[in-house]
This record gives structure tokens, sequence and C-alpha cells, in this order.
């Protein structure tokens, strides 16, 4: 069963309500577009077979004004003889050609309120088809953006995401470990540069105790 039941269906419908409703809504806008471009195509082959019958009927009432006007000009002729009798049926034969004609172009003129009715019915399914693929786009562009995000977030919850972050914990915990062994093996043992530092220190302290010696015996001298 299709989307709509009647061509009519199509013109008042509501796309966007029918989307916002569906629980698949790009299945649906396909469905709605399937049906709008299948309706199209019967419509306007509806269409052109009215204006085809349109055409037809204008021929028919050319040829029954046509055939009036002639009845109508035999009238005169019988007339013209002294045949009064002739003419009186002539006119009655014109009568019903004009009866006929008149008759056809009050129908022709049903006929061209339902073209119109038709055309500007058309041009609506149009816009409605012009929408619906417009929503199709965007409809389409949507379900794969939510599709890639879904596709990372199950990526990024995922087991095999979660153990490889293990893995770099324990790679991380293991060179923390080596570093901490090596730094081990340097505490207690001093460098060249820590050496000679120190005796450094030792000299600068040397001269300070003699500096402070040679005070001490002057300020005794002194006394």
């Amino acid at each position: 069963m299709g989307v709509f039941s009647r061509f009519t269906d199509i013109i008042n419908s509501n796309i966007n309500s029918l989307l916002d409703k569906a629980e698949d809504p790009a299945k649906m806008v396909r469905l709605i577009i399937q049906e709008m471009e299948d309706t199209l195509v019967e419509v306007r082959s509806s269409s052109a077979k009215t204006l085809a019958d349109k055409k037809e009927l204008s021929r028919q009432v050319t040829r029954f004004e046509n055939e009036a006007q002639q009845w109508q000009e035999k009238a005169e002729l019988a007339l013209n003889k002294g045949r009064e009798d002739l003419a009186r049926a002539a006119l009655m034969e014109k009568k019903k050609a004009a009866d006929n004609a008149q008759s056809l172009l009050e129908e022709l003129s049903h006929v061209d309120e339902h073209i119109a009715k038709l055309q500007g019915e058309i041009s609506q399914l149009q816009d409605k088809l012009a929408d619906a693929k417009a929503r199709q786009k965007a409809i389409i562009m949507r379900e794969k953006t939510a599709s890639s995000r879904l596709k990372v977030k199950k990526n990024i919850s995922s087991d095999r995401v979660n153990d490889a972050l293990s893995k770099f914990d324990r790679y991380e915990r293991k060179i923390d470990d080596i570093e901490a062994q090596v730094e081990s093996h340097d505490l207690g043992s001093k460098s060249l540069a820590d050496e000679i530092a120190e005796l450094e220190a030792d000299e600068k302290i040397d001269d300070e105790l003699a500096q402070l010696k040679a005070k001490m015996t002057s300020d005794k001298k002194k006394k």
C-alpha cells in the first residue's frame, strides 16, 4: 500500500508531518517521492488525454457550426426558389446542428475548467515533489552523519579501544620502572665533576680557616 491513497491526498498532505512521524524518515521520503513521481506521470498522461479530447471537441464544434451555416444558406436558396417547405426543413436541420454545437461548447467550457484545475494541481504536486527531494538530501546527509557518529561512539566504548589504552598504561609503567632503576644506580655514586667541586669547596674552607687563625693571632698581639 502506498503512502497516499488519492491524488488529493498528496496535494493536501503535510510532508514534514509525515516524516516527523515516520520510524524510518529516509525510507518514508523515498516512498513519498516514488509515489509522487508515479502520480505525476499518471496525471500528466491524463492531462494529455484531456487536451486531446478538447481538440476533438473543438473540431466537432467547428463542424456543427459550419453545418449550421450551410443549412442557413440552403434555406435561403430554397426560399429564393419558392420552396418554403424545403426552407423550413433546412432551418430545422440548421437548428439541430446549432444545438449540437452549443451543447459541445458548454461541454468544452467544463473541460477548460477541468484542465485549469488539473494544471494547478500538477503545479502543486511538482512543488511537493521538489520539497520532498530537498528533504531527502537533508535526511540522507543527517543519516550518514548520525551513522558516522554512532560508529565513533561504539569504537570509543569498545573493548578493543579499552584494551589498547590498558596496554599503553602498562607500557608507561614499565618505562617508569626502568627509569627508576637507572636513577637508583646513580644514587651514592659521584661523578668526576662532583668530586672536583668538593675539592674546590674544601679549598675555600681551608683558606677561610687560615684567614681566621691569622686574624685571631693579630688580635692577641695587639693586646
